[in-house]
């Protein structure tokens, strides 16, 4: 019986050579790809919101809708009149269960809302009832030509965000 011997060059599976290099990217390279697109993404976040400034606009604005809205759910479950305070020149605010909290400086902060509910002039205020109306009102922040509103409604005590743009005077 004859006994055969394997080749000198073995191969692997798929019919390559043992020690060849086989074509893809390594994980080094992929990783690399993936972060330069990530940085891409996110400078082309910043140009499509106007920058750092426009994240800090949109990102205080969000705040002030989240306690606004807070405030009304802390009303309808306690079933007592809770108050969400603003004060736009110390660019501060308080709402229902002792929350405070402070608003970038460099951004203008305007106020409109029933004078009844103001607890002290130059400060202003949204009274939320427990049938969760409010007595409504308007919490502006603006940096540049860029302005964000919180929307109140009276009736139903709805609070909405908007885009909104800064009018020349």
């Amino acid at each position: 019986m004859a006994c055969r011997s394997a080749p000198s060059h073995a191969h692997a599976p798929g019919g390559r050579p043992a020690g060849a290099r086989q074509d893809g990217f390594t994980l080094l390279e992929t990783l690399l790809v993936v972060a330069l697109m990530a940085a891409a993404a996110v400078l082309a976040a910043m140009v499509f919101t106007g920058g750092m400034e426009g994240m800090r606009l949109r990102s205080e604005s969000k705040e002030i809708a989240a306690q606004l809205r807070y405030t009304r759910a802390r009303a309808i479950a306690t079933g007592q009149a809770q108050r969400f305070r603003i004060d736009p020149r110390a660019h501060q605010w308080e709402a229902a269960g002792d929350r405070r909290g402070a608003i970038d400086a460099s951004l203008a902060v305007r106020f409109t809302g029933a004078r009844e509910a103001q607890a002290r002039a130059g400060e202003g205020a949204i009274l939320f009832f427990p049938d969760g109306g409010s007595t409504g009102g308007r919490v502006s922040l603006a940096s540049g030509r860029a302005a964000w509103s919180v929307d109140v409604g009276w009736l139903t005590g709805e609070v909405r965000l908007l885009r909104d743009e800064v009018r020349a005077p």
